[in-house]
């Protein structure tokens, strides 16, 4: 077996025999007058040129020994010295297979301004080599030379007819790189010019003017091409977004005048659809969803809009059949999505059993961690017990690690609700003294140890909930409100509150909390206000009772015993509802 160094040395020799053979003496560079590439600004300068009059009769020789050093100076990671050999070589030379290979080492050397020597001279002597023109156009790309590009580019689209309007479609891609858009506009108008009869090359011309901030020549060239055009999807999409940048409506009429006449449109339609959805515009989008997935009925990409638009707008009967299709077929992705909806809808049925498999088959995502605390909460409601519930939140918390906050939080919560308060308490202090800011968990905290009488804890908690998070406007709010509803230190709890409202000012709890500082103060017709206006938003059972409370000290005793029955209705056995009626009505 050979080793790896005459592997390599085999290769070289067969590159040198091959170029040597190629270059033909009559192509030799003696007496030639072709210069040698200047080397940018601290770089390695290139061998120079030899002397006019070098001997025929050696060159041959010399090829074999040139590309040689090339050949092993690239395999040893010398490219300064590969560059060198193969620039001095393909000037010798002037060989267009020599030519060709000086300019792509001098490319995978970074050495851009040989490539652009070499290259250039490729073009001169090989004048109808297509490959050599690309190169040097490519070349021109790289290094920013806009100035030089245009005839290339004329010349290659010319001469390469039989793909005109791929290379067309190609252009705006070629020239990214450039940083000056608008020298890149202003050289493919001319270029563009023999081809205004081509869709193609108005799509081009209105890429060009849209990057270089032309948007109303960009506008202009993108509807000639719809012109030439009109079935055109790509065309009709650039339009709409050309359009999207100063008017979404614009946009959406755009692209529903394409569909109106092209109907089968698929790509379109699909962008009118998510376009009216971004808007929040859901019918209208359901009903080309609706149409899409007829067509393609098959279309994962198509069954999940089409699901979350169908329960968006609470139509479970449409949903669910899709959303169990999406489950068989879709990605792994779209599979747990599927099944945390299917979870939802089973358990909004009371099917727990069915709501359990489907919860627990959402395996990843950003729904990973509600689903599990779905199952813990539902192994409880259906008699799993505490400690299994508590096991699987453990299990999903060591599963994925970022959601462990809220599965501690969790395990805090069914504690609560088994009556167990004071360890859930515990549970959560004992997090604290390994993760004292956790602001999530001292702010729970806070919520417990206030059932729980201790108040030194609700205010130290939540002055460090402040502290950590001053825009967390529920920690004002919770402080506020714990200050409110013991009639203790009103002036603060008000201030507080007002700043919760400030951060917050649509949230009904806020205001419930505003309106009852107001009530303590003794301002009923300003409690009255914001309570009112709470319940409005949120028809909560607290919020019933406070507002029943304040009619009632308004002497509207009938008011006040509507809100509580009508509450009672929504929420039997509330027991703050129950409380304030046990007050008011002995």
């Amino acid at each position: 077996m050979k080793s790896t160094k005459g592997a390599i040395k085999g290769a070289a020799i067969a590159a040198a025999i091959t170029l040597a053979l190629l270059s033909s003496p009559g192509l030799a560079a003696a007496g030639s007058k072709a210069k040698a590439p200047k080397a940018a600004a601290g770089e390695k300068k290139a061998s120079p040129t030899p002397a006019a009059g070098a001997s025929v009769s050696s060159l041959p020789g010399q090829v074999v020994y040139q590309v040689l050093l090339g050949e092993i100076a690239l395999q040893r990671g010398n490219l300064d010295l590969a560059v060198s050999a193969y620039a001095d070589l393909a000037f010798r030379t002037r060989d267009p297979k020599v030519l060709e290979r000086a300019t792509e080492v001098a490319s995978a050397a970074r050495r851009f301004d040989v490539a652009y020597e070499t290259s250039k001279l490729w073009v001169e002597v090989a004048p109808d080599s297509l490959s050599a023109r690309q190169t040097l156009a490519a070349i021109l790309v790289l290094q920013n030379r806009v100035d030089e590009l245009g005839p290339q580019i004329s010349l290659l689209l010319e001469r390469d007819k039989a793909n005109l309007s791929d290379n067309l479609m190609r252009l705006n891609r070629m020239l990214a790189r450039h940083p000056d858009k608008v020298a890149v506009y202003r050289m493919l108008e001319p270029v563009l010019a023999p081809y205004a009869g081509i869709a193609e090359a108005h799509f081009a011309l209105a890429t060009a003017a849209l990057h270089a901030g032309e948007r109303e020549k960009a506008l202009q060239e993108i509807r000639k091409a719809r012109e030439l055009r009109p079935d055109w999807e790509t065309a009709a999409l650039f339009e709409a977004q050309i359009l999207a940048r100063e008017s979404s409506d614009a946009a959406i009429a755009s692209l529903e005048r394409f569909v109106k006449d092209h109907p089968k449109s698929r790509e379109v339609r699909l962008h009118l659809a998510r376009g009216l959805v971004a808007e929040k515009r859901y019918p209208e989008a359901r009903k080309h969803f609706d149409r899409l997935l007829a067509d393609n009925p098959d279309s994962p990409e198509l069954i999940y809009p089409v699901a979350i638009l169908a329960l968006q707008q609470n139509d479970v009967v449409t949903a669910e059949p899709l959303l169990r299709t999406l489950l068989e077929r879709g990605e792994p992705s779209e599979r747990s999505v599927a099944a945390f909806y299917l979870g939802q809808i089973a358990e909004e049925r009371e099917a727990y059993a069915e709501a359990l498999n489907y919860y627990r088959q959402v395996v990843s995502g950003d729904q990973f961690a509600t689903a599990q605390i779905r199952v813990a909460q539902l192994l409880m409601k259906t008699g799993g017990g505490l400690s299994m519930a508590q096991e699987h939140l453990r299990a999903s918390a060591k599963r994925y690690p970022p959601a462990q906050t809220q599965f501690i939080i969790s395990e805090a919560q069914l504690l609560r609700d088994a009556g167990r308060e004071a360890e859930a308490l515990a549970m959560l202090e004992q997090v604290l003294k390994e993760q004292p800011n956790q602001a999530e968990i001292l702010y729970d905290a806070a919520l417990l140890a206030e059932r729980l009488g201790r108040m030194d804890v609700v205010e130290s908690n939540l002055r460090r909930v402040i502290e950590l998070r001053p825009d967390n406007a529920h920690a004002y709010n919770a402080l506020g409100y714990s200050f409110a509803d013991r009639g203790v230190r009103l002036d603060e709890a008000r201030q507080l509150i007002a700043r919760a409202n400030e951060l917050q000012p649509e949230d009904p709890f806020i205001m419930d909390s505003l309106g009852w500082v107001l009530f303590k103060q003794g301002d009923l017709s300003g409690a009255l206000n914001y309570l009112q206006q709470a319940y409005t938003k949120k028809a909560d059972a607290e919020i019933a009772a406070h507002l029943g409370e304040v009619l009632w000290m308004l002497d509207r005793r009938d008011e006040a015993q509507r809100t509580w029955a009508a509450a009672l209705k929504r929420y039997p056995g509330n027991e703050v509802l129950q409380a304030v009626q046990k007050k008011f009505l002995r």
